[in-house]
């Protein structure tokens, strides 16, 4: 094993790392958020919803049907605990791993898919990469893949509801990666200055596509960082959902109060690529991925669940059947679907078009066409 790669064992004692959900299957009343059974399922059937979407895109992108896809295999706890822990009128700034926040958020599963396949009916009309959604209705902001950048975006966005005093705040997600960008210190550094409603969430998950957090930061932890720009940073065990929901709803609150914004270090693990592009068996060991894998996020809350009577195999099965059924309807009117028309590039620019971008359209139409497809 890459000796200077963290392992649970090897990570920071648990004092350091809150957690909620005990080994033996209780839950800490310091960090108890109090979900109702009802709340624990409903968390539990998203977290399977977003780790069979995982595995079903994966297969999608080999076949050679959709052409590339993110995952959060590993990090579902971290990502939909927290956004469970908002409320509706927040505003989500996400990385691009997230797409199971905006589903639990009420983006509609066809959307999504669309955007997999960039068809006519993606909101994007296929001008962005696939995962990269937008669904302003359910509080979910545009997607873009350069790193950091939705940082600075989503302190903007706290900062005019704050100005405006609405009772509307901003959880934006990054990587450990993303922490050595410039939009880090920036955002940062505004939040911190101008005491904006922003959650600010790292999910530390052990690399930036081929680079250890040892080779991102010589600090000891991101969450650390904070204390740089006169915020509170706090560390959470990102692969316990009920921690994750406690943590972020005491950060949303304090930014409510006016107390300013909150660093959150979500210690998780990323089991699977980067993307679909990416070989984590060339920088990384079985044996590491292993280890993370014990500590799997839905094993531990199907434990609970089943702890307390209230999951089954049975349950399991049906679940799966009814979200494998979804998927095949939402693929088989997402491949129906044509693709956007070409003059739609020429759409969403200007309220009223150019005359020199009214002239390329024409040339475009008018001219000749490749054989296959635009």
């Amino acid at each position: 094993m890459n000796p200077k790669v963290r392992t649970p064992s090897q990570s920071p004692t648990s004092a350091e790392i809150i957690s909620a959900l005990r080994p033996d299957g209780t839950l800490d009343p310091a960090h108890d958020p109090g979900l109702s059974a009802q709340e624990v399922e409903y968390l539990y059937r998203q977290m399977v919803m977003t780790r069979q979407m995982d595995e079903r895109l994966v297969q999608l992108q080999r076949q050679g049907r959709i052409g590339f896809h993110v995952g959060s295999l590993g990090e579902e706890a971290s990502i939909l605990g927290s956004a469970f822990a908002m409320a509706k009128q927040d505003f989500l700034f996400p990385c691009y791993r997230e797409f199971g926040a905006a589903l639990m958020r009420g983006l509609p599963l066809q959307k999504f898919i669309d955007n997999m396949f960039g068809n006519a009916n993606d909101t994007v009309l296929g001008r962005q990469m696939p995962n990269h959604t937008t669904c302003r209705e359910v509080g979910w902001c545009s997607i873009s893949s350069p790193v950091g950048t939705q940082i600075t975006q989503a302190v903007g966005f706290a900062w005019a509801a704050k100005i405006q005093k609405k009772n509307a705040s901003a959880l934006v997600y990054f990587g450990d990666g993303a922490t050595s960008s410039s939009d880090f210190h920036s955002g940062l550094n505004f939040a911190g200055v101008f005491k904006v409603p922003c959650v600010l969430l790292c999910r530390n998950n052990g690399w930036a596509i081929s680079v250890p957090v040892e080779r991102q930061t010589a600090s000891k932890t991101f969450a650390e960082k904070a204390a740089a720009y006169g915020i509170p940073g706090v560390r959470v065990d990102g692969n316990d959902i009920f921690a994750m929901v406690s943590v972020t709803r005491q950060a949303r609150a304090r930014g409510e109060r006016g107390e300013g914004p909150t660093l959150i270090e979500a210690i998780t693990y990323r089991m699977g690529g980067h993307s679909t592009s990416d070989d984590p068996k060339a920088y990384r060991t079985a044996d590491e991925l292993e280890q993370w894998a014990a500590r799997d996020p839905i094993e531990r809350v199907r434990g609970y669940l089943t702890k307390q009577g209230a999951w089954d195999d049975e349950r399991e099965r049906a679940l799966v059947a009814e979200i494998d059924a979804r998927f095949k309807d939402a693929v088989s009117i997402a491949e129906r679907t044509p693709s956007p028309p070409l003059e739609s590039m020429f759409e969403d620019v200007y309220a009223t078009a150019p005359w020199h971008l009214v002239e390329q359209r024409q040339q475009l139409l008018s001219g000749p066409r490749a054989p296959s497809s635009h």
